[in-house]
């Protein structure tokens, strides 16, 4: 067994402000793992500013943004796929399947999700690469904190944060642009017209970027965030996460004493201690001390360590994506075994074909209209002066396809009575434009003395038919 631990991050951060460190300041490091997590960057970050803009053609009268939430119309748009409030069932089950692919990426590579594509580490890498540029790597800017103010370190210091608002202000900018039409917004701010509640929003949103990226970094994947935590719960040691090969690298101590103990045939381990992992690491933590729920799986301590490693004439791998339990393996001096097929994995996965078949399934045969009858409340029926009784409903029709569509409606369940529209001859079809929906007032008179059961049917020009059951009632 074990035990996952979070503590000696906090360790780790008392020692750096012991020597004046405020706060986690990684160092910069290339690597193929540093490469992967610029590519996935700038993927996230073009695929979140840019989207906005995609056309997507729906006919006249319909946005022309692929996607949208307009919530003036009670729409959301994702290219071909329009949902109503009605139907917010379709985001439940989305949100479902992304949970459940969650914990299945989890137990195949552990916190990958957050080491690579969390909007958090996206735009603290991103804030710590201007941070870099402006005031140097992690050793410039350590000196840099203890040191006086002069004139150059303010300018430095203002260059970061102007950068990091102008940042923090597209950011914000982006996600209001996915509310509303993106190039009616950005020529409504180029001609000072945007209305002040937008301007509102881009600036709590330009702030939480400012303040999480900017400042909170690594406070938010510690404490913040749920995952962590969950992830103390669902911790699979047989996933892939990055792991330090203990029975290879200890004991530690340099390269010449290492040559030395080997040269008596004492055990030297290939671990120098140079601290690189923990100096690159964006959280702070070591990650040679043992599984850590506190752990991105960012994988930058495994390029820091093969790096050392390379100097050194060492072979790679002494900090690696690796299975727990091959950790025990070679503790063992076991062969490893990758089991990423197994029971857990594949249930699943199963889960995740099994829900995205059935929301598949399901949108793809959703009814394209719907017929909603409200029965009056109060009163519920009217007593006429020859005897019979009146009902009264409020029909609504709603037409989700992407086309007009002319509908006539009957009520069904009562051989004697009368079925009429108010304000319309009898049979009259009414004529319902794309994504619109009309409400009607229809009257059901009848001399039947008992409760029937009636069921209203709109039909449009093609022949297909939308039904609500209602009833007649006379007590």
């Amino acid at each position: 067994m074990v035990a996952l631990d979070i503590s000696h991050a906090s360790r780790d951060r008392r020692r750096s402000r012991a020597v004046g460190q405020e706060r986690v300041t990684p160092q910069s490091v290339s690597g193929k793992m540093r490469r992967i997590k610029w590519a996935t960057l700038l993927l996230c970050l073009g695929v979140y500013y840019l989207t906005p803009f995609l056309r997507w053609d729906r006919g006249p009268g319909e946005p022309s943004q692929a996607v949208l939430l307009d919530f003036a119309h009670g729409r959301l748009y994702a290219f071909f796929i329009e949902i109503w409030p009605q139907e917010l069932y379709y985001l439940t089950g989305l949100l479902v399947l992304a949970a459940t692919a969650l914990v299945l990426l989890n137990a195949v590579a552990g916190r990958v999700w957050c080491g690579f594509f969390c909007p958090q580490t996206i735009w603290t890498d991103l804030f710590l690469l201007i941070e870099r540029k402006i005031e140097g790597d992690r050793r410039e800017r350590l000196l840099k904190r203890q040191a006086p103010l002069t004139p150059r370190r303010v300018a430095e210091i203002a260059a970061k944060h102007f950068a990091w608002i102008a940042v923090s202000v597209a950011t914000g900018g982006a996600l209001v642009l996915y509310f509303v039409d993106a190039p009616t917004f950005l020529r409504g701010v180029m001609h000072g017209e945007a209305p002040l509640l937008m301007w509102s929003w881009i600036l709590i949103f330009a702030g939480v970027t400012y303040v999480l990226a900017g400042f909170a970094r690594e406070q938010v994947c510690i404490f913040m965030c749920p995952w962590p935590r969950l992830q103390g719960a669902i911790w699979d040691p047989e996933a892939l996460t990055v792991n330090y090969r203990d029975y290879r690298g200890e004991q530690r101590m340099s390269a010449k004493k290492a040559v030395e103990f080997r040269a008596r045939g004492e055990q030297a381990g290939d671990c120098v201690d140079c601290g690189q992992c923990v100096a690159v690491c964006p959280i702070g933590i070591d990650i040679r001390q043992g599984p850590n729920i506190a752990c991105i799986n960012c994988g930058l301590c495994v390029d820091a360590c093969d790096g050392v490693m390379t100097k050194l004439n060492r072979p790679r791998g002494l900090i690696d994506y690796e299975a727990w339990t091959n950790i025990e393996r070679g503790r063992r001096n076991e062969a490893p075994k990758l089991r990423l097929a197994r029971p857990k994995t594949l249930a699943l996965a199963a889960a995740c074909v099994a829900l995205a078949g059935a929301m598949g399934y399901a949108f793809a045969t959703r009814s394209t209209g719907a017929l909603i009858v409200e029965h009056d409340r109060n009163p519920r029926f009217v007593l006429l002066s020859d005897g019979d009784i009146r009902n009264g409903y409020d029909v609504k029709i709603v037409n989700h396809s992407g086309g007009p569509h002319a509908y006539s409606i009957v009520a069904e369940g009562l051989d004697e009575g009368r079925f009429e529209i108010v304000g319309a001859p009898a049979n009259e079809k009414f004529n319902i434009p794309a994504g619109e929906s009309r409400t009607l007032r229809a009257m059901v008179t009848s001399a039947r003395p008992d409760d029937a059961p009636l069921r209203f049917v709109a039909r449009d020009e093609s022949g297909r038919a939308y039904a609500a059951a209602e009833k007649f009632v006379v007590r």
